[in-house]
């Protein structure tokens, strides 16, 4: 069943397009991968559905019960954030924010959930280290645990290896890979086609003058 789909959808800024008329689903357990060259509109597709960027036109519906704030999201660091001055566990709680509402404290549960992502992404024994002391793969590790505490259902991650050496980008990929066999659906830009390939049930490529969506083997 579609998670997410995407009609006749255009991006850009102040009526200029950058993408027009595109048109996809992606379902309960898909691993999509979004490829494309700079600038083809990847990160601003992830803004629109997130919301926080409105189309120019057509329209993005969520099914499955799916709601726009139970949407795991990481973005691409800047420099800025790989330097704030926060403990481990205080940037993990805060990806209940959206189940807070009003309330000015966390539950028990979503301290619990917290707990479980940390552990789930290699990091409880770190809770309490201030978040710029750690590597680059521990940062992005923290902060999919923090992705995880927003969303049982869909991930959506800018550029997750970014940065990275390749030791640490295949044990990233391959965390990806088990969140997804647990049923996790993921939605990733990546530049690298060859690891798309290799890990997506998914393709869609962007840019170019055409645009390409479909199965890895179609791709």
């Amino acid at each position: 069943m579609s998670l997410l789909t995407i009609n006749d959808l255009s991006l850009g800024y102040e009526s200029h397009a950058i993408l027009e008329h595109l048109s996809f689903s992606v379902n309960a357990g898909d691993y999509l991968c979004v490829v494309g060259e700079n600038g083809s509109g990847k990160s601003t597709l992830m803004r629109t559905v997130l919301g926080l960027q409105k189309p120019l036109g057509g329209s993005i519906e969520f099914g499955s019960g799916m709601q726009r704030n139970e949407i795991g999201y990481l973005p691409q660091q800047t420099a800025i954030q790989k330097d704030f001055p926060a403990t481990v566990w205080e940037i993990v709680l805060s990806g209940c924010q959206a189940r807070i509402g009003r309330r000015a404290f966390y539950t028990k549960a979503e301290k619990a959930l917290a707990e479980e992502n940390l552990s789930r992404m290699g990091m409880a024994d770190y809770r309490k280290r201030c978040y710029r002391e750690l590597s680059g793969g521990q940062q992005q590790r923290v902060l999919l645990a923090r992705a995880l505490c927003a969303t049982r259902k869909l991930l959506l991650l800018d550029e997750p290896v970014s940065g990275l050496d390749p030791k640490v980008t295949a044990e990233m990929y391959a965390l990806i890979e088990r969140l997804n066999r647990e049923g996790v659906t993921i939605i990733m830009i990546s530049h690298d086609i060859a690891a798309a390939i290799r890990y997506a049930t998914h393709i869609l490529h962007v840019g170019g003058g055409q645009t390409f969506f479909g199965s890895v083997d179609e791709y």
